[in-house]
This record gives C-alpha cells, structure tokens and sequence, in this order.
C-alpha cells in the first residue's frame, strides 16, 4: 500500500487493492478518524485548534508506547534496543515543540472566538500527557483529584502508571545489574563512574544521555507551549479552572532526572 497514486501492476502479484482485501482508508480508519472534529462554533479556526490537539493526543499514544518498550528493554538488559527508541522518542517530541508553531497561526481575537466554548474542558484533563509524566518519574496522586470528568478506565490507567515502574527505575536495573550500587547514598557516585569511565560503561552514560535528552525536550515543550498560551490569553485563568500561563511556566523548570542534571556539577 502507498500514497503515491494508480501504477501498473504485474499479472502475477496480488497485493493490496488487486487483491481486494484492504484499502489505505479502511486500514486507517479515516472515515471514523475524519469523523472526529465537531466544533462547538462557527469560528473558522476552531477546527485548528481540535486537529492539533488530536494529533497531540495519538503522538502521546505513541509516545507512552515507545517508552514503555525502551523501559522494558532496559529491564531485559537489551539497552541497544531502549536507545533506537528513545531516538524515534525524541523525533516525536521535536515534532511536539515544532506543532505549536502551526497553532499560533491562530490569534488571539481568533481563539476568543470560540473559547468560551471551551470550558470546563482543557490540556489540564489530558491522561494521556499525566500518564507520560508518571511513567517519567514525575508522579504526583493529587492529580488524580483533577480528573473528575474522566472515566474509570481512564482513572485505572493513571493508578496503574503510578504504580508501575518508572523510566528511572529501569535504568538503576540497568546498572545494578553491571553490579554498580544504585542506593541512595550511592548512586551519585555510580553515575559518576559511568560518566569517567566511558572505555567500560559507555553503553550506560549513552542511554544517560538519552534520557536526559527526554528530559530535555519535554522541559523545552512545556516552556514553548507555556509562550503559546501567553501570547494567546495573557495572563487569564485557563478554561479548566487553573491559572493558565502562571500554572504552567510554574512548571518549566521540572526535571524527570534530577539526579543526571546534578551529576554535570560533579564532573
């Protein structure tokens, strides 16, 4: 299957639509997928501002899905494999920071068009994004207070990713298993080794470096999406009942790895 029109096809090949088994629209679901933009309004831009947060949403399907498998990877001890996910990782979270670009094509007098609209619905409600936050290592269980509209399933997979081991948690595995301490007493001092000794733990300080570069571009995300709301609401509160840009550039300064950022001081 391709996207690049009709070609001529050899009487002996029955692939695809000769052979009439599935087409490019029934095998992505378009007809359901293209269903899904119903605006509130009559604004012009509201069909923007639903597709973007869309695609959000199933690049954070995706997302959950690679850094689950590179955690699993770092458990089986295969961390050639976690780091050829954490490129495609960081791919997609470019691609995240670079989205916002399209959604500030909307102005300000566009947006209020239909923002009232809006409310009490906001980013705030995103599993999706909490759950990427808790699998992370930025578990919080107050948020599961902030999520009243969300059903139990959806609830049952933020109690799940808060229950379940972390990206960090994967790696001090990774380590240990190399029998390098990973206490808490000890664990600065491991990273440091791996960091000075690169001829025997090189494999270790790259995938550091991968999920510092995780690290690096959700910070990046958050403070681009963070000038995004500035530039579209000013300092108004957000429709979720938070206080918008205040909330968020509160959190821009987050780590998920606090302790691969302190370690550069020790170097």
């Amino acid at each position: 299957m391709g996207i690049d029109g009709d070609a001529p096809v050899p009487p002996d090949r029955r692939f695809g639509e000769e052979g009439g088994r599935l087409s490019y629209g029934g095998y992505l679901c378009l007809p359901a997928l293209l269903s899904q933009q119903q605006p509130q309004s009559e604004s012009p831009d509201e069909l923007l501002f639903i597709t973007i947060h869309q695609v959000y949403e199933l690049w954070f399907k995706l997302l959950l899905h690679e850094l689950e498998n590179a955690r699993e990877a770092m458990f089986a001890d295969e961390l050639w494999r976690a780091r050829h996910l954490f490129q495609r990782v960081h791919a997609v979270e470019r691609v995240l920071i670079e989205q916002v670009e399209v959604l500030e094509t909307m102005t300000p007098q566009d947006f209020l068009e239909f923002r009232s609209k809006l409310a009490p619905a906001s980013g705030f409600q995103s599993v999706q994004f909490r759950e990427l936050e808790f699998l992370s290592g930025l578990k919080d269980e107050r948020y599961l207070g902030s999520f009243r509209h969300a059903g139990d399933t959806e609830l049952a997979r933020l109690r799940r990713r808060l229950d379940e081991p972390t990206l960090w948690d994967a790696y001090l595995a990774a380590l240990s298993r190399r029998d390098l301490p990973v206490s808490d007493d000890e664990i600065m001092g491991t990273l440091l080794a791996v960091a000075r000794d690169r001829g025997s733990h090189d494999d270790l300080w790259q995938l550091a470096e991968d999920l510092l570069t995780h690290d690096e571009t959700a910070a990046q995300w958050r403070m681009r999406h963070v000038q995004m709301v500035e530039r579209q609401i000013g300092t108004k509160s957000g429709t979720g009942g938070s206080t918008g840009a205040p909330y968020l550039r509160g959190r821009t300064r987050l780590h998920y790895f606090p302790l691969l950022w302190e370690l550069r001081a020790w170097l």
